[in-house]
């Protein structure tokens, strides 16, 4: 590994690897991409649960510069979607530019010579002109802080930290959660487990989820009639940025989608007292909508029980609620998903002056464009606050980050400058931004993800997708002031 690059990249899942692929076809090919874990993939490498699954549709979810072609199914399953980046990495040629096992630390800006220096774990430190982090939104596992948790004398992990050698034949299991991987692990252990206790903070709203193998016919079609996927793709596309209007709260399509939900219930649940614990008192879209076909008929199961009760306390049995009842256990799953908000998880970036990104952040994070910050010359995020979907794959979004930054690193590259996004360009950008969530369900009265404690809306982007493929199809340094370097 060398100790002087162009450009490092945080990161090797999708947006990491996707970037230094798009990089290469540009001619920009003195990067580095320095993962921490043995291997790409991100949070398809992480979760590895039964029934892990992308709820996007497949061949949505892939870019466009390498299809997915192959995959087996309408909604891919995690092997599939981790060989999918193991795959990109081999036909991209990005093996050379990816150091494994090694994680950056911390990232400082030298204003003289208009580098970053980036400290890495093991005490070694690399040098780049551009810094991109592609750090993502759900690979931080997050467990509550309850009483006595360190007590309990059972097995307990979070649903990312899966055990490969896992065995629950004849276990009492609690899953605390029941959100967007819990519905995915639940139907795929309740045949299994003993007895599965579900403990419920609140019901998501659900829909049907429909996923299916592709038929050998309709493989051969994709893989042998090159238009045939991109015509499905671009279908799939059209249909998905219909949806957004479902995320306006009290809309036609909001209603409509509610009302899906409601049936699905109530078709695949019979009794009614199970049903009403189950339906949402929250908008439709206020949290993320969960698609599944499986998850209500394995609540009715003879050995699943459904607690809404609040926990109070974990002993060393199991789990005491806040009714006083002892729920006794073998094993705690904690579903309680990832730690989202501050995007930046334990990486100490400085910027100009020494100014800490997580000073600037600390009201909520926020970015020109999702992508860069008044105060950090030539640092660049993919992913990054107000960028996530509610309805359409994300993979389309980092695209067209991909070709914003590229442009953008050619400017550096190409003029021997530094670039910093000016602070009166990012919170006219930030404030118009803001002002569009006023009404989308994602504002409504519910706690989420995708806002913080303040209620600010963090996470998603205000609009559909080809709002946000023209807002950054140029890169447009006016936005920007130029740094030369000390001479």
């Amino acid at each position: 590994m060398n100790t002087e690059y162009q450009v490092v990249i945080l990161g090797a899942g999708l947006g990491g690897i996707g970037l230094g692929a798009v990089l290469r076809s540009q001619g920009i090919d003195d990067f580095l991409i320095v993962e921490k874990e043995d291997g790409p993939g991100g949070t398809w490498r992480d979760n590895i649960y039964p029934g892990a699954a992308c709820d996007t549709e497949s061949h949505l979810y892939c870019f466009s510069f390498d299809l997915h072609k192959e995959v087996s199914r309408l909604y891919a399953r995690q092997p599939e979607l981790l060989r999918y980046a193991e795959r990109l990495v081999e036909r991209q040629g990005l093996a050379p530019h990816i150091a494994y096992g090694r994680e950056i630390v911390s990232a400082r800006w030298d204003a003289d010579a208009l580098r970053w220096t980036i400290a890495l774990a093991d005490g070694q430190s690399v040098r780049a002109r551009i810094f991109v982090a592609a750090w993502g939104q759900l690979n931080r596992p997050q467990i509550p802080e309850i009483a006595g948790r360190e007590t309990f004398a059972g097995q307990q992990f979070h649903s990312a930290r899966w055990p490969r050698d896992l065995d629950l034949a004849d276990k009492r299991v609690a899953s605390v959660g029941n959100a967007a991987s819990a519905i995915q692990y639940i139907p795929a252990i309740a045949p299994e487990a003993g007895h599965l206790t579900v403990f419920q903070r609140s019901p998501n709203w659900i829909v049907p989820r429909g996923d299916r193998p592709y038929t050998p016919e309709e493989l051969a079609r994709f893989i042998e009639h090159p238009t045939a996927f991109d015509e499905n793709k671009a279908e799939l596309f059209a249909w998905r940025e219909t949806t957004f209007l479902r995320m306006r709260e009290g809309s036609e399509e909001a209603r409509e989608v509610e009302q899906q939900a409601r049936d699905h219930l109530v078709a695949q649940v019979g009794d009614p007292a199970l049903r009403a614990r189950l339906l949402p008192d929250f908008p439709l879209g206020c949290k993320r909508v969960l698609r599944s076909d499986d998850y209500y008929p394995a609540l009715c199961r003879d050995n699943v029980s459904l607690v809404t009760e609040a926990i109070d306390r974990i002993v060393p049995e199991g789990i005491v609620t806040s009714d006083g009842v002892l729920h006794e256990m073998d094993v705690i799953i904690w579903g309680t998903g990832f730690e989202t908000q501050s995007f930046q998880g334990p990486v100490d970036v400085h910027g100009s002056a020494g100014a800490s990104l997580r000073d600037e952040w600390q009201d909520g994070a926020r970015a020109y464009k999702g992508m860069a910050v008044a105060g950090f010359p030539n640092f660049f995020l993919i992913y990054g606050p107000n960028t996530n979907l509610g309805h359409n794959s994300v993979l389309s979004m980092f695209e067209a980050q991909f070709a914003y930054i590229a442009q953008a690193a050619a400017v550096v590259l190409e003029q021997d400058v530094a670039l910093e996004v000016g602070r009166d360009s990012m919170e006219r950008y930030d404030a118009a931004l803001q002002a569009e969530m006023d009404g989308s369900a994602w504002a409504g009265n519910c706690t989420s993800w995708y806002k913080n404690a303040a209620g600010r809306v963090v996470n998603n982007w205000s609009g559909p997708v080809q709002d946000y493929q023209a807002l950054t199809r140029r890169f447009d340094r006016e936005a920007y002031r130029e740094l030369t370097e000390a001479r």
